[in-house]
């Protein structure tokens, strides 16, 4: 992947989102324009990029290590989310899941047969598939967990 930065950003910007920016101004203590900057992609603030307190503070927060993801994605690390440990709990089991993985799936399948319409896959409709491919993840990392758990 030769532009790194861009894709850092990209995460970046869904990290700070998923975590909402009010919540993420008072965790890092930064501004609203500080933390656009970090995930902005113009060419002034191409080589700004968030500190890794920061990312360590809003990952605790959110729902899904985005940037850590990314990073691990780039140098091709599979992580092992586990959020066993963490404040928030999973609900369901395996039976659960599945239905969530289906459901998932084809959510991801209407995203793209809308966006492969007309023959041209354009940014939003890309954003759209992106964020469906990442929900869909977060559902295996859910079902890997479960099946983690049913196994010892």
């Amino acid at each position: 992947m030769a532009d790194f930065g861009a894709y850092l950003k990209k995460h970046t910007e869904a990290l700070v989102k998923d975590v909402g920016i009010e919540a993420a101004c008072a965790l890092t203590g930064k501004s609203k324009a500080t933390l656009g900057r970090y995930y902005s992609d113009n060419d002034e603030h191409a080589d700004r990029f968030i500190p890794v307190d920061a990312v360590a503070k809003l990952e605790q927060a959110a729902t899904y290590p985005h940037v850590t993801s990314a990073l691990a994605e780039l140098k091709n690390i599979t992580l092992s989310y586990d959020r066993r440990n963490s404040t928030k709990e999973r609900s369901g089991g395996v039976n659960a899941d599945v239905i969530a993985l289906s459901q998932r799936f084809a959510m991801l399948m209407t995203e793209y047969q809308a966006a492969i319409e007309d023959g041209i896959i354009t940014v939003n409709e890309a954003k759209r598939l992106l964020r469906e491919t990442v929900q869909l993840q977060q559902v295996l990392i859910d079902m890997k967990l479960h099946l983690e758990e049913e196994s010892t």
